[in-house]
């Protein structure tokens, strides 16, 4: 028997197994997260997204810690004018951003960054017609008392912070 189980990998036919799902649903409230993994992606339109271009997408790993244990929360960051107001909210959130000033994402920085969003509990049906509950972000919230991060060098400095095809994604 290969150990993969441990380090991920190919399971052998005679391999013991024990991993079970390690799926929790938070209950709707206000949670830290920290971006655990950026992608780039490409957001394509489906016939009734309001957004009706393709364009390019950050598709976001959250982790929560929370009394219930650790939760995992896909998000999509889609670089659209239609949607620049949520680029800004979690930009803010995370402390790139200072509200009401132009702004220019590192996006080298955004994993392991750290904020808090209010979460909120998705219903959704999902392709074999069960319905189904999954988190999603209903908006980044405003650091509290937390200082800035200093923008990266190569940036100008501020004067005065669930699957691409999942329908928790309504655009």
């Amino acid at each position: 028997m290969v150990d993969n189980i441990n380090n991920g990998g190919a399971l052998g036919w005679d391999d013991e197994i024990s991993q079970e799902s390690s799926y929790i649903l938070l209950p709707e409230g206000e949670y830290d997260f920290v971006v655990e993994k950026m992608e780039r992606g490409q957001f394509q339109p489906s016939p009734n997204s309001k957004i009706n271009e393709a364009c390019p997408e950050a598709e976001l790993t959250l982790k929560i810690q929370s009394p219930e244990g650790e939760a995992t929360v896909f998000e999509r960051l889609i670089l659209h004018s239609a949607t620049e107001w949520k680029l800004s909210e979690f930009f803010i959130s995370i402390g790139q951003k200072i509200k009401g000033q132009p702004f220019k994402p590192n996006w080298s920085q955004v994993p392991g960054s750290r904020g808090r969003a209010k979460i909120e509990i998705n219903k959704y049906t999902n392709k074999q017609g069960q319905d189904r509950e999954n988190n999603r972000v209903d908006s980044f919230l405003e650091p509290t008392n937390q200082p800035q991060q200093q923008p990266a060098a190569n940036q100008q400095p501020n004067q005065t912070q669930q699957p691409n095809n999942n329908p928790e994604f309504n655009f």
